[in-house]
């Protein structure tokens, strides 16, 4: 249903700021890297990593209930899941075939162990970064399909961090990194308008109305009559 025609019809209706914000925040995603969260038992580590991926611009996640299967916590989310992509899967199996087939290489978080860091890691390949439960990390699914591991260097007494707090660091790290590299991250042409139209959809309460009013004008145009010479 996208197209650039209903999307400019759509942003005749919103304020001039908030098509500016929509014009600069959709300039800034990604979708060359992409995050998978796996069982999360305590919910709100769920939604903030959400709002993290809409804090540094990465526009899908994946969210496997396998074992776990709740609703996200739209107050701790904070909005954030109307503008970032949520993809649930009911297995890691699934998930990781799924991210395979769109042409990601599969990256493991760890707390120990040989891996990269956000530092050293190479971000030229489109990467998909999966997180582990609080208790048991990553499943031996997630850790025996795993192209690359990541861990964040720790120094202190405690040796592992919330969930939340590794998305964060990491993501931080690697979208700056991204966006400082000759790396093409930047959403294709086509994204874009499909991403915009599925923001837009969401800024009206009677959006079906007004998307009839728009197949009305295309396919029945009002009748301008011309000016008299």
């Amino acid at each position: 249903m996208a197209s650039a025609q209903l999307n400019s019809f759509l942003e005749n209706l919103i304020t001039p700021e908030r098509k500016e914000k929509f014009d600069r925040v959709i300039n800034l995603r990604t979708n060359h890297f992409t995050v998978a969260t796996e069982d999360v038992y305590q919910l709100h580590n769920t939604s903030a990593v959400i709002r993290s991926c809409d804090v540094f611009g990465v526009q899908n996640i994946h969210v496997i209930e396998e074992r776990n299967r709740r609703k996200i916590d739209r107050e701790i989310a904070m909005g954030a899941q109307k503008w970032v992509s949520l993809n649930r899967h009911h297995s890691s199996r699934e998930c990781i075939a799924h991210l395979r087939e769109k042409g990601y290489q599969i990256v493991a978080t760890i707390p120990h162990g040989k891996a990269s860091n956000p530092g050293n890691f190479n971000i030229e390949k489109p990467s998909a970064f999966f997180f582990g439960t609080e208790q048991d990390g990553l499943s031996a699914d997630v850790i025996n399909e795993a192209d690359e591991f990541l861990q964040i260097p720790m120094v202190g007494f405690t040796e592992s961090l919330n969930i939340s707090v590794s998305a964060a660091i990491i993501l931080q790290q690697l979208t700056q990194r991204l966006r400082q590299s000759d790396v093409q991250w930047e959403l294709s042409e086509n994204e874009k308008t499909t991403l915009k139209y599925d923001w837009l959809s969401k800024s009206f309460k009677n959006f079906p109305e007004i998307l009839k009013r728009f197949q009305d004008n295309v396919y029945f145009p009002i009748f301008i009559p011309p000016k008299e010479i």
